[in-house]
């Protein structure tokens, strides 16, 4: 069975489970270029692989901006590793990110488990007077 050539707007947002508007905006930020036909919009299969690589940039946590940077990297006819090393460095950096924000949130709950510890101390000392 070949692979398809067209897709409409309506296939990809089954496909990939969001809305049209979301392909319209990625279309506004110029990431997608479909060709149209009269008033329809006819997705090839490159702009099927970049929205793909949107929404994953996004599952991923990168920002538009970066997934856009990634994008243009790709050079079909080349071996991509300037490309693939730039995601490498990404990958690193939202790594680094989420490990602080790891770090943040142990400490939260660090001040969060001795507030609370205060809190039961005082209340058992109301409690008890005599034993204070």
């Amino acid at each position: 069975m070949p692979k398809k050539q067209i897709y409409s707007i309506g296939e990809l947002a089954r496909e990939f489970d969001v809305t049209t508007r979301t392909i319209r905006f990625y279309e506004d930020q110029g990431l997608l270029s479909p060709a149209r036909r009269g008033q329809t919009r006819v997705y090839s299969p490159a702009d099927r692989v970049t929205l793909k690589l949107i929404l994953r940039g996004k599952r991923l946590g990168f920002s538009l901006a970066e997934s856009r940077e990634l994008i243009k990297m790709y050079q079909p006819s080349g071996d991509n590793r300037n490309q693939l090393l730039a995601l490498q460095d990404k990958i690193q950096q939202r790594r680094d990110q989420l490990n602080q924000q790891l770090r943040d949130i142990q400490a939260l709950q660090q001040e969060l488990d001795d507030a609370d510890q205060r809190c039961e101390d005082a209340l058992t000392a109301l409690e008890n007077p005599d034993h204070v």
